[in-house]
């Protein structure tokens, strides 16, 4: 074998070797942040949920989470219980919150009453309210959202956010001032049947006084993204309706 054909052979096995030596690093660098990985989400979703039934750090304007240090606590104080609805059965776990509400809607196959429905309840001065984790597709990613209702599914409290929406536009879900426009907004008819809440150009109710009219007012420039968080809140809250007529038997 001549001197330039080893110099390849060489050089081939020390690239093998590397690439090696790099994805065993890689390797044990993801297995080494996954439990840290593991934690920001919980944290992220305690949050979340207190967020939507009123247990933040909100300013005038502002919309803030309380701390990572304080939400485990915070989380355990107001959430009284947790429970999985899943084909028409109701069972209490205290480890709702973990579940992943994209895997349990493909788990389901199509079928909506095979998917795993958490639902948190919570206890703030002297009231009840319902939280309920949902997801959906917005302009050109994920949006989700935790909605915090009380028996009548009336709105109190609404965390929305996204994964990659338009900065300025459809990012603006995750603003105070849309975000409150929920509050208070009725998700029954007045026949009792589900209708959710549409996101609209034209509604005709601007200040969003009128809470029985199941709209609010569209985002400028963000229509495709409003239109993904209100057939989220359609396709997503109405599987919640059994639950909430159970509660007035």
């Amino acid at each position: 074998m001549s001197n330039k054909t080893d110099s390849n052979v060489y050089t081939i096995l020390f690239a093998i070797g590397m690439v090696i030596v790099v994805g065993a690093l890689l390797a044990f660098t993801a297995a080494s942040l996954k439990p840290t990985i593991t934690k920001n989400v919980e944290l992220e979703k305690q949050q979340n949920i207190l967020y939507a039934m009123g247990v933040n750090e909100n300013d005038e304007s502002s919309a803030n989470f309380v701390s990572t240090d304080v939400a485990p606590k915070l989380f355990n104080e107001y959430i009284t219980k947790q429970i999985v609805i899943q084909d028409g059965q109701v069972t209490e776990d205290d480890e709702a919150y973990l579940i992943d509400i994209k895997k349990a809607k493909a788990n389901a196959k199509g079928d909506p009453s095979k998917r795993k429905l958490p639902l948190f309840i919570g206890q703030k001065d002297g009231q009840t309210y319902y939280i309920a984790p949902i997801r959906g597709k917005g302009l050109w990613d994920a949006v989700w959202a935790y909605i915090a209702m009380d028996k009548d599914m009336v709105i109190q409290g609404a965390y929305f956010d996204h994964k990659g929406e338009t900065p300025g536009l459809g990012a603006n879900i995750k603003e105070r001032f849309f975000m409150d426009d929920f509050i208070g907004e009725h998700l029954l008819d007045s026949n009792g049947n589900f209708k959710g809440v549409a996101i609209t150009k034209s509604n005709a109710d601007p200040t969003n006084k009128d809470k029985t009219d199941n709209e609010v007012d569209a985002i400028a420039g963000a229509t495709i993204t409003g239109d993904g968080v209100a057939a989220m809140i359609k396709s997503d809250l109405s599987l919640y309706v059994p639950y909430f007529k159970n509660l007035k038997k």
